[in-house]
């Protein structure tokens, strides 16, 4: 799916280092399916040990319905390499999240599989932390979120993890693209090879 312009609500877990197994518990690594795992997101915060919702977990409280921006404490997705993180979460209808920082790995897994990290400075972190279900706007072209202040902060995405969410593509996605100008050239190697030969 493009990602291009993102307005959405905000869900605040004020959380600092909070790491993939409490995003998605390891039990739930045996999926290789990314449906149902949004059931699983956050499971051992969100839900008491007999299954019910912990009314007073961010995710569980009416207002968080239909948010599609996470903001999390400093170093969010530390911890163990899991794809199942990012799954989780977009699986949840998260489509960004926002922190002051995010562990490598995670970063990496998100930015291939369409969920945003966003990265701002601690003062504009604060405000966000300050006001949980406020509106944002994120826009990837421009490379900007808007605080609910109307503040435009940047933030920073290499090129071509920008250029695959904006078309809507995975890494192979994009090679698939290319396919055409790899046949010609592949058809004007092997013409060079045969008449060398």
């Amino acid at each position: 799916m493009k990602f291009q312009t993102l307005e959405s609500t905000t869900v605040v877990v004020p959380v600092e280092n909070i790491d993939t197994d409490q995003i998605i518990p390891a039990r739930y690594l045996k999926s290789i399916s990314k449906e149902g795992l949004g059931d699983g997101l956050f499971r051992d915060w969100r839900y008491n040990a007999d299954g019910t919702p912990k009314p007073d977990f961010p995710l569980n409280k009416p207002e968080a319905q239909g948010a599609q921006v996470l903001v999390a404490g400093d170093n969010f997705g530390c911890g163990s390499s899991r794809e199942h993180a990012p799954w989780a979460l977009t699986q949840a209808g998260f489509r960004a999240v926002v922190s002051t920082s995010f562990a490598d790995i995670f970063k990496g897994n998100s930015l291939k599989n369409g969920l945003l990290p966003v990265v701002v400075p601690p003062d504009a972190h604060a405000e966000l932390l300050a006001s949980p279900g406020a509106t944002v706007k994120i826009d990837l072209a421009a490379q900007t979120i808007t605080l609910p202040s109307g503040r435009a902060i940047e933030f920073p995405i290499d090129a071509f993890s920008k250029h695959c969410l904006l078309e809507g593509v995975d890494e192979l996605g994009y090679m698939l693209a290319q396919n055409a100008a790899i046949t010609a050239f592949e058809a004007k190697r092997v013409g060079s090879v045969n008449t060398l030969q």
